[in-house]
């Protein structure tokens, strides 16, 4: 079970590193829930996790957790402690704190460039992670630690990337940029403004100005002929005056 769960791990984190460019270290932003869970099955988040993933990982949280987990009270004070060990990433709710759950939706924002994974027991939550592409979810099943495999959102999205429809606008930015330093796209807009020069004469005017050359060809031919027959005829007629002359 262990050998089939680590394969079933290695071939999501595939899929993100081949098509959301995951890299270790691995970021992992966990609530308060995934905490709590972890302290209930006895699982060491931070000696387990990276080799379930396959790589380093960096565990963090955020104010806003850690004040919902200290609200809480004594319920969940050992989650709290596991929490705190945490490194504690900003968030934009520093003077008025929101829930843990609308916290982590915050941090996902805009195409999760931070690439973060979630890790949750909360259902709710959860469900709104799905429907944002390239975001990876964890969670806790007895005492197991389990990747979700991708979204249909996640998958939508590799699929149009795949047929060229879309691309991110970070790798739009990018190509911007790339373009700009090699000079590429002042080229391109030189190509757009260039007009398309005129071509060689039309072959059908050089067939009509050979057929002229071959009418004007002929017109000596016809001279020549002509100058002939006036020589015969001349001839012939000294011809006749000699025997005449000859028969006086």
């Amino acid at each position: 079970m262990k050998v089939t769960r680590q394969k079933h791990a290695k071939k999501i984190m595939g899929f993100y590193k081949h098509n959301f460019q995951f890299r270790e270290p691995f970021q992992v932003l966990l609530d308060g829930t995934f905490c709590q869970a972890a302290l209930r099955n006895k699982i060491q988040i931070r000696e387990q996790l990276p080799g379930y993933l396959g790589g380093a990982a960096q565990f963090c949280t955020t104010r806003c957790i850690l004040k919902e987990l200290e609200s809480l009270g004594k319920a969940l004070y050992g989650a709290k402690l596991i929490a705190q060990r945490f490194e504690v990433r900003n968030c934009s709710h520093h003077k008025d704190p929101v829930s843990g759950s609308a916290c982590l939706l915050s941090m996902i924002e805009e195409g999760n460039p931070h690439h973060f994974f979630i890790a949750t027991q909360d259902q709710d939550l959860a469900n709104k992670v799905k429907k944002k592409a390239g975001i990876p979810l964890l969670f806790i099943i007895q005492n197991t630690m389990v990747l979700d495999k991708p979204s249909p959102k996640s998958l939508a999205f590799v699929q149009k990337l795949q047929m060229n429809q879309l691309v991110p606008e970070h790798q739009k930015q990018s190509i911007v940029e790339l373009k700009e330093k090699e000079g590429l796209a002042k080229q391109e807009g030189e190509k757009r403004r260039k007009r398309k020069r005129a071509g060689g004469p039309n072959p059908l005017s050089c067939l009509k100005k050979k057929k002229k050359k071959t009418q004007e060809g002929q017109e000596p031919s016809a001279e020549k002929k002509k100058r002939k027959r006036k020589r015969i005829r001349v001839k012939a007629e000294a011809v006749q005056s000699v025997q005449k002359n000859e028969e006086e």
